[in-house]
């Protein structure tokens, strides 16, 4: 779990409180479990794959499956307060940004999460008739400054060199 941003404490609430209450109109029984996983991602800038989840939670509660901790992630995202997306080691989940409506540029190598205010659905017009749109995601993939940087000058990032 990498840290790329501090998070305000009161931001850090509101978000533990919109995972909750979408838990809550759920149906879910609020537990002390699903409130840490509430916090976990209310506090953690980044991108957590399932497995950064499940070790986490089963620091806590040794009895937590691996199944559980998946399902729940995937249930969380259906309901719009977690975000997935396939980076580096697969699947990886992080909380709905609470503020205005925006994208994000990401780095492929280091997760680092830039948002950006255009938003191309505005210029997008061209859908069938019949389809109407819900929702939407516009993330850029590529390498921020330092993986860049880090790649051009001999680094580690072994990701930036392509594959014969």
């Amino acid at each position: 779990m990498e840290n790329h941003e501090h998070v305000h404490k009161p931001e850090v609430q509101e978000t533990i409180q919109d995972i909750v209450r979408a838990m809550s109109a759920k149906g879910w029984r609020i537990t002390d479990q699903r409130k840490k996983l509430a916090a976990l991602f209310a506090e953690s800038p980044g991108y957590l794959s399932p497995k950064d989840v499940y070790e986490y939670m089963r620091a806590s509660y040794p009895g937590v499956s691996f199944d559980t901790v998946y399902r729940n992630l995937r249930l969380l995202s259906e309901m719009g307060v977690l975000e997935q997306i396939y980076l580096n080691e697969g699947l990886k989940f992080r909380a709905r940004c609470r503020s205005h409506h925006h994208h994000h540029l990401i780095c492929m190598q280091c997760e680092k999460t830039v948002p950006f205010e255009f938003c191309p659905m505005k210029h997008m017009s061209n859908f069938p008739q019949d389809f109407q749109v819900v929702n939407h995601r516009f993330d850029i993939l590529g390498y921020c400054s330092d993986c860049s940087e880090a790649a051009k000058s001999g680094g580690t990032t072994d990701s930036l060199v392509p594959e014969a």
